[in-house]
């Protein structure tokens, strides 16, 4: 028994013995591989979890697509005559093994963690993300030709949001306690508590009414075919959706801004600075404001991504051609390679954030070092 133990300490030294020297040569090197090898592994758990929830939902993809084959064959014959063809046990038999044909050839009659693991070979080996079941266009098509939209109008309402949640932020917080500060914090939980789908349908009806604004979101002629036409057809056409977003997210990334500033001025080191003679404006941005930018770092990890799931809604109303709304069409169709290649997609966006938020905390902090524990 001494042995085994023994030869497991031996093991276990010789494995972690490089481990500990990369970690002391480059702490946040090896901290940041940990968190890669982390954020692999979790993607992999995250892709055998949604197989098998598509395993467990009703139906599949095959019996939607005869669904809608039958739908169609029904309107162009005519009601009563289609159900009436359509109704005979040889017909039936027949439909019954196209439908199990179509399983095989597309793989949906072999176990969920069978399919889960022939995409992931054919992902690692062929960088291929597969094919729609749906439009039988390729899957790394259809996100690319949507995905630059989504980037586009989810950067420009995380600029606007952070630029002004910054500024409003800090202004109000040496406005504390004045009739000023409580109209502006009352507005921002307003807007931060209200609904986001009732706001974007009721600026929705706005355009609809006043005929101000586009109900769409989106320009109606391709980028390419007149590019500064384009330009401010799309600021005019993402104007109402981007204030929604702007709206929303501005609220509660302005009250966390003031509430920290405004712990930071009661703190002990405030009163030191000031009773060097420091001016107010250096007290408040050169040594105040950099300590509001921890927390922001830490609860923006997921901001990103939570503004691609969030734009969800935004997309679908305002019929906006980005990743969202194919995520949502990929759902409702059951179409699993699409399903599976958004989902990674938007995790992949959650782990590499907080990835990132790790390098810019151990950047704007220099208390906070990746060494040995």
């Amino acid at each position: 028994m001494n042995k085994i133990k023994l030869f497991y300490l031996k093991l276990k030294a010789t494995v972690t013995a490089p481990q500990k020297a990369f970690k002391a040569k480059a702490p946040l090197a090896s901290f940041i591989t940990g968190r890669i090898i982390t954020m692999i592994f979790l993607l992999f758990l995250l892709g055998f979890a949604l197989f098998g929830l598509m395993e467990l939902a009703p139906g599949d993809i095959v019996d939607q697509m005869m669904t809608q084959q039958l739908l169609t064959s029904t309107e162009s014959q005519g009601g009563k005559n289609a159900v009436n063809s359509l109704g005979g046990s040889q017909d039936k038999n027949f439909t019954t093994e196209q439908m199990d044909a179509l399983r095989a050839e597309l793989g949906l009659d072999k176990p969920f963690y069978v399919q889960y693991f022939k995409w992931l070979k054919r992902v690692i080996v062929n960088h291929d993300l597969g094919t729609s079941l749906i439009s039988k266009a390729p899957v790394s098509f259809l996100i690319r030709s949507r995905l630059w939209n989504s980037v586009l109008l989810n950067l420009i309402s995380l600029v606007f949001i952070t630029t002004f949640s910054f500024l409003l932020g800090v202004f109000f917080s040496s406005k504390a306690g004045t009739r000023l500060d409580v109209g502006a914090t009352f507005f921002a939980l307003f807007f931060h508590a209200f609904p986001g789908i009732l706001l974007l349908i009721l600026l929705q009806l706005f355009a609809s009414i006043t005929n101000l604004f586009p109900v769409t979101a989106y320009p109606d002629f391709p980028f390419k075919d007149a590019p500064m036409k384009f330009t401010f057809s799309y600021a005019h056409h993402v104007f109402l959706p981007l204030l929604a977003s702007f709206l929303g997210g501005l609220g509660g990334t302005m009250r966390m801004i003031r509430a920290t500033m405004l712990d930071q001025m009661g703190m002990p080191y405030i009163f030191a600075l000031r009773s060097r003679g420091i001016s107010e404006k250096r007290v408040y941005l050169n040594h105040a404001f950099r300590n509001t930018l921890n927390p922001y770092i830490t609860g923006s990890a997921n901001l990103l991504a939570g503004l691609f799931s969030g734009s969800l809604v935004l997309e679908i109303i305002f019929a906006y051609p980005g990743i969202g709304r194919l995520m949502y069409d990929a759902v409702l169709q059951e179409d699993i390679n699409l399903v599976l290649a958004n989902s990674m997609f938007i995790s992949a966006l959650v782990l590499v954030g907080m990835v990132i938020s790790d390098i810019l905390l151990a950047i704007v902090d220099p208390r906070i070092r990746y060494g040995n524990e």
